[in-house]
C-alpha cells in the first residue's frame, strides 16, 4: 500500500481506504476464511473444498467466486474440474499475523483464568 503524505504525516487516500475496507469486508465472512484456510496447503476442487469445510456445494461456489473476483484466489481448469488455489501471497502473511495474535490473546486469557 502506498501512503499519501500530508503535512509531514503519512495518510492513506480515500481510494486506498475504500479498497482496504473492501478487502476486510471480503475477509470478514467466516465461510470464506474457512475456504482460504483449506487452500493454504494447496489447490483444491469445489468437491474437495466441500469435503474439507462441510459447506454446501452452492455456498462454496458462491464464496469462491467472490474470492476469485477479488483476486485472492485463482482457478485452473483440469478436465471436467476447476482447481482453486491462493493467488495473493499476502494471505499467507496475513493469516500468520492474525492467527498468532489470536493464539497469544487466548494464552493470556487462559493465564488470567488460572490466576497466573
Amino acid at each position: 500500500m502506498q501512503k499519501k503524505k500530508s503535512n509531514g504525516s503519512s495518510m492513506l487516500s480515500e481510494v486506498q481506504l475504500e479498497e482496504i475496507a473492501k478487502l476486510f469486508k471480503i475477509l470478514s465472512e467466516p465461510a470464506r476464511l474457512k475456504l482460504i484456510s483449506s487452500l493454504m496447503a494447496g489447490g483444491l476442487t469445489v468437491s474437495e473444498l466441500v469435503d474439507q469445510t462441510g459447506l454446501k456445494q452452492g455456498n462454496v461456489s458462491k464464496h469462491m467466486k467472490i474470492l476469485l473476483d477479488a483476486g485472492l484466489v485463482q482457478r485452473e481448469k483440469e478436465g471436467n474440474f476447476v482447481r482453486y488455489s491462493i493467488a495473493e501471497p499476502m494471505l499467507f502473511e496475513l493469516c500468520q499475523l492474525v492467527c498468532a495474535q489470536v493464539e497469544n490473546a487466548a494464552a493470556e486469557k487462559l493465564k488470567c483464568v488460572k490466576g497466573q
